[in-house]
């Protein structure tokens, strides 16, 4: 029996990646833009860096980092999401879509790109690839009828109107540094016509 003036035995940690003690590396598979990518990684690994460091799709942004600005912004399994609260290996079998999946399989621009370009809804362009994911998140949920905090009583049977204060609600979580947010609300509201604003091109160009 140990001395009681005996530090406790050290707890065994097996070698990374061996056992479930000491394992660290877990195998993924992720649909990411259509495209299944089976993947083995550290259990840090954040989702964004997933996409960034190991897929090199660069489109979303490293900004806050503690999921407070949305440059980070992808879909998940259809929904919007912050990409640098994720660890990647709880994804397993996800698809996500960044915005280098928001184009049609034939180059074509999503609605919602063509619409931020009108209405010029950017300037350095750095939180706009998680703008353009959460708009399309948005338009989803306000279809389907998700109310948000502006949704008034009375309407949240059905597809929400798409009102500047909906839109700017919708997308409070997503910041822009550059102050272009009446652009992006004018682009939103003009997409948001467009029923193929609701789809992206990772929906129709799945590849296994």
């Amino acid at each position: 029996m140990a001395h009681p003036s005996e530090p406790p035995p050290r707890p065994a940690h097996g070698t990374p990646g061996q056992g479930a003690a000491g394992e660290t590396r877990s195998p993924v598979s992720v649909r990411v833009n259509g495209t299944l990518h089976d993947l083995d990684l550290d259990h840090r690994v954040t989702l964004l860096d997933a996409l960034r460091e190991h897929l090199d799709l660069t489109g979303a942004k490293k900004g806050c980092d503690h999921g407070q600005c949305g440059a980070c912004t992808v879909l998940v399994d259809g929904r919007r999401a912050n990409s640098c609260l994720l660890f990647a290996v709880t994804l397993d079998g996800c698809a996500v879509t960044t915005v280098e999946g928001l184009a049609g399989p034939d180059g074509a621009l999503h609605p919602l790109q063509r619409a931020f370009i009108e209405q010029d809804a950017f300037q350095c362009g750095y939180c706009t690839p998680g703008q353009l994911c959460s708009a399309v998140g948005a338009l989803r949920e306000a279809a389907a009828g998700d109310p948000s905090r502006v949704t008034a009583a009375g309407a949240r049977a059905g597809a929400a109107a798409l009102t500047a204060q909906e839109i700017q609600e919708r997308l409070s979580g997503n910041l822009c540094r550059c102050g272009a947010y009446p652009a992006i609300v004018r682009a939103v509201a003009g997409a948001a016509a467009d029923a193929a604003a609701l789809r992206t091109g990772a929906d129709a160009d799945v590849i296994v």
